[in-house]
């Protein structure tokens, strides 16, 4: 991989922050992303090879900090969360019920045998998504706190239960690198809770800032890159490994200091690699070929929203409902371990992307409403 090859990555990369500049938009940043990789990748001009191995290599790295992120974001730690965890958890399971039904019935119209992960992808949501679309117009993180539980268990269960159903065959070597992982995490959350109440970690954290060693950021990604190793000699994907260790940092507290780091070379630079070469590695002339493949791709995106409708058996309001529907790391994640195993039909992987897209649309819609409305309750409040 030149160079040249990485200037371009970076450059068509900056489309996501050009198409997400709009906040009335609210188009997430990694659709731009993917549509600068698919203009450059095998739907478009061909210009970059995505199979090529320092590539891969380095979007796998970008797959994993991006699933720490993600983790990061989940609020174990919160009390307020925790209190709602069981409306959260009733919520999550009506989505989940509702979604292997759907995901058994299009599995079966389609004829694809995909039916668990069809069931996997509709229940999932995506709290790096939905919670920022809710918060950029004026909610507040108390009117949410459900929303949060519920996305939040929806992420963990998902997100363990994806590569089981990509790859059911590794399914019990699988099982074994999940537990071990687990066990390690639980041991560095420990680790940190008990340096967090001694002055080992503030000194640590004053002597790397002062001499510029970032330390902490050497660390974590030495543990992240340990927990990758035992996903991978356990045919585990990286984005396990990553999303559990952003559990870690979210439950152990992360530094701030930490998180513009981690933040920086994520986002800076390993995410919208990674993206871009996923949508490099997306044929979308398949769907040319197969066009039952976008009729795939719209009925996986409406069927989450439907799937997602469930929750208001627990209480949750129609619009958060949809806006929960939001969805695009399990997605990402399961096209991107479907790409690396060879499981899906021609055209499936850039279904579920349109499906994942579909879902991105109608959040915003959701959320646009929601905003519409708390415009309606403030607005008497302002007039003489």
């Amino acid at each position: 991989m030149s160079f040249s090859v990485l200037a371009l990555v970076v450059l068509v990369g900056l489309l996501g922050p050009l198409l997400a500049a709009r906040a009335s938009w609210r188009i997430p940043v990694v659709v731009g992303e993917l549509a600068g990789g698919i203009v450059i990748g095998l739907s478009g001009f061909s210009l970059v090879d995505p199979s090529s191995i320092d590539f891969h290599l380095l979007a796998t790295i970008g797959f994993g900090l991006t699933m720490v992120v993600v983790g990061s974001q989940i609020p174990v730690a919160d009390a307020a969360v925790r209190a709602l965890a069981p409306k959260g958890l009733i919520g999550a399971l009506a989505v989940g019920c509702a979604a292997a039904a759907l995901g058994v019935a299009i599995a079966a119209v389609f004829g694809t045998g995909h039916a668990a992960l069809y069931g996997v992808i509709l229940a999932s949501s995506s709290a790096a998504l939905v919670l920022p679309m809710l918060q950029s117009v004026g909610m507040r993180r108390t009117s949410v706190t459900q929303l949060i539980a519920q996305v939040a268990i929806a992420d963990v269960a998902c997100i363990v239960a994806l590569p089981l159903v990509v790859a059911p065959e590794r399914a019990p070597e699988a099982t074994i690198g999940a537990l071990v992982i687990a066990a390690a995490a639980i041991v560095l959350v420990i680790v940190l809770r008990r340096l967090s109440r001694t002055d080992i970690r503030r000194r640590l954290h004053r002597f790397s800032e002062r001499r510029r060693f970032a330390l902490e950021l050497r660390f974590s990604l030495l543990a992240l890159f340990t927990f990758a190793a035992i996903a991978q000699f356990a045919t585990l994907s990286i984005m396990l490994a990553g999303f559990v260790f952003g559990l870690v940092l979210a439950a152990g507290g992360e530094p701030r200091r930490l998180a513009r780091q981690l933040f920086g070379i994520t986002e800076g630079f390993f995410g919208p690699l990674f993206f871009v070469w996923l949508g490099a590695s997306l044929d979308l002339r398949t769907l040319a070929g197969h066009p039952q493949m976008i009729l795939l791709g719209i009925v996986l995106g409406l069927a989450a929203v439907a799937a997602h409708l469930a929750s208001r058996v627990a209480g949750l309001p129609w619009s958060q409902s949809i806006a929960s529907a939001g969805q695009l790391g399990v997605p990402v994640a399961a096209v991107t371990l479907a790409l690396q195993s060879g499981s899906l039909a021609a055209g499936e992987d850039a279904a579920i992307i349109l499906g994942a897209l579909v879902t991105i649309a109608t959040s915003a819609l959701a959320t646009s409403f929601i905003a519409r409305k708390l415009a309606v309750r403030v607005s008497p409040r302002l007039a003489p």
